[in-house]
């Protein structure tokens, strides 16, 4: 009779060890923290024009690490997230912009938005620009998010405000300005942003983060 072979034995694996998870991050105690900043040596300017200046930076890092930055300093932007809740308040319709952005070589969808003056106030500065980009003023507003777009080499901070309770009026954006709005439900822009026809980084954001917040509260 012919002998059965036996399988070899294989070698058990090694059960994996179990992984704590880990905590998030207490956004609260985060910001309570004092914010640790670089000790700077030395700042020249080696370029400016009147929307911002670049900075050769010689630092001391806060982790002691010495490091040169060439860096985009710049007053600051603000955006505006106007919404128009008189028909639905679960839809909205956002005022939304398009023009042509050369630095992009195309146009672009995007929310209304402006750089801000030396020592203004960024809620000035949005109802400022909202009037002047689409004549609209707001009865309400609320500020929805700060961040940064590129802080590798750009110190331009975006604070976004939201805007309610819409006042029509006339528009009298900068001569330099060819801008064209229009008000989209805020589900047609989604759409819009899944099929890739907003590529805006700061309606990304806002749009997004703002979409988020209305449907976690939906679920409560």
């Amino acid at each position: 009779m012919p002998t059965k072979l036996k399988a070899p034995k294989t070698a058990q694996p090694a059960k994996a060890k179990k992984r704590k998870p880990t905590k998030a991050l207490k956004t609260k105690h985060a910001k309570s923290e004092p914010r640790e900043v670089a000790q700077l040596l030395s700042s020249v300017v080696t370029f400016e024009c009147p929307l911002f200046k670049v900075r050769h930076d010689k630092l001391v890092e806060p982790d002691g690490k010495h490091a040169e930055r060439d860096v985009i300093r710049h007053n600051g932007s603000v955006v505006i997230l106007a919404l128009d809740k008189s028909k639905s308040k679960k839809d909205p319709w956002l005022v939304i912009e398009r023009q042509y952005r050369h630095a992009a070589n195309q146009y672009l969808w995007e929310l209304p938005a402006g750089k801000l003056d030396a020592g203004e106030e960024p809620l000035a500065g949005a109802q400022r620009e909202l009037e002047e980009e689409t004549g609209y003023r707001a009865k309400k507003w609320k500020p929805l998010v700060e961040y940064y777009a590129s802080p590798g080499f750009l110190g331009e901070s975006m604070k976004v405000f939201l805007a309610e309770g819409l006042i029509p009026g006339d528009a009298h954006p900068e001569e330099d300005e060819q801008i064209e709005f229009r008000l989209v439900r805020l589900s047609d822009v989604l759409k819009m942003i899944e099929k890739g026809a907003i590529l805006d980084g700061k309606t990304l954001t806002s749009v997004l983060l703002y979409s988020r917040l209305i449907t976690k509260k939906k679920k409560k």
